[in-house]
């Protein structure tokens, strides 16, 4: 199997080595050295996500990505996700095909519903429309990606009449759609033709293999003949020792999943539950180069996906410690999952 490793980061504000909390501009500066970080090792993507809270200080992922397209050479780069829901189909078009002239052709999209609604009020959009938004929009995107004219009509925008946009992109933008688990969304995804990026942050990613059958399907009796790539976005962390990620991931997770779980009515985090979490039934990938990469191959195996992207960035981990978690992905976990997969 040909898999791809790749990054993803929310921008969460993490803390200085004194403990305390950094500034939002610092965080997204560290960002950047990160991309570069990930480019240097080999590593095939970097995702930045969108959101619109005091937890992430990215709220303007291609500003963040055309920053690190000036800074690296080979990894492609793309969001995590781009809330299409709240935001307009043309302007997400002409940022990314910006990106993707700055990058050389490098930047990919993952688009997404979003899992946080911030975005909706902000942006003016009524919570009651989440279903129809996301439909209409990702079929108006859709329809940009021909990069041809375009004439247009739903009910959540202006109708468009042979309306061309501009960049042109020089081989076109990848572009996927993050899924959570819904039978519908998949085959959405595939209706469209988009990459399948699975977000599995809960429980085995055995559970998911039927969503995956379900996307090949579609995909065919949709009509599309080209094989689509499906990938994994799950959370994660890598030191030089199993005890030692656990004891650096555990605090950051444990305020993290809390601040959230507050908000939304879950229970509060354990050491129990991360147990469960870390292990082999579990959705963190965490430990040892060599446990992380076991448990990723394991998953690609299962899932049959061709990429991994391993949300690195949890919680206040502090920068010196996403950057070694960074350079072990890279240069230990990457070599290993090639190997069991090859040896497989």
């Amino acid at each position: 199997m040909n898999v791809e490793l790749g990054l993803d980061t929310f921008g969460d504000v993490t803390v200085g080595e004194d403990g305390e909390r950094l500034s939002d501009a610092q965080t997204i500066r560290d960002i950047v050295d990160q991309a570069v970080l990930a480019d240097r090792v080999g590593l095939s993507f970097f995702g930045v996500g969108e959101h619109h809270r005091h937890e992430f200080a990215v709220s303007s992922p291609e500003l963040v990505l055309a920053a690190a397209a000036a800074r690296t050479e080979k990894i492609h780069l793309g969001t995590a996700v781009t809330v299409l829901s709240s935001d307009d189909p043309v302007r997400v078009y002409e940022r990314f095909a910006t990106l993707d002239a700055l990058s050389s052709g490098r930047a990919e999209v993952i688009l997404g519903r979003g899992s946080f609604i911030e975005s909706f009020p902000l942006f003016g959009y009524d919570l009651g429309d989440y279903e129809v938004l996301f439909e209409e929009k990702l079929d108006l995107f859709s329809q940009l990606l021909t990069e041809k004219p375009v004439t247009w009509q739903g009910t959540t925008r202006a109708a468009l009449t042979n309306a061309d946009v501009f960049p042109k992109t020089e081989n076109g933008i990848r572009a996927w759609v993050g899924v959570g688990g819904s039978p519908e969304s998949v085959v959405r995804t595939a209706r469209y033709g988009y990459g399948l990026m699975l977000a599995i942050i809960g429980g085995s990613a055995d559970r998911f293999r039927p969503y995956v059958d379900l996307y090949h399907r579609s995909l065919a009796s949709f009509g599309h003949s080209e094989v689509m790539p499906v990938g994994v976005h799950s959370p994660g962390h890598i030191a030089d020792s199993d005890a030692q990620a656990w004891d650096e991931l555990y605090p950051a997770m444990e305020a993290n999943r809390n601040a959230i779980g507050a908000e939304r009515g879950w229970p509060p985090y354990s050491r129990l539950q991360f147990q469960h979490d870390i292990g082999p039934e579990g959705a963190v990938y965490a430990g040892s180069p060599e446990t992380v990469a076991r448990k990723i191959a394991a998953t690609m195996k299962t899932l049959g996906a061709t990429r991994f992207d391993l949300k690195y960035a949890n919680g206040t981990l502090s920068h010196a410690k996403l950057m070694r978690s960074i350079e072990l992905y890279g240069t230990k976990v990457a070599p290993l999952v090639s190997e069991m997969l090859s040896a497989s």
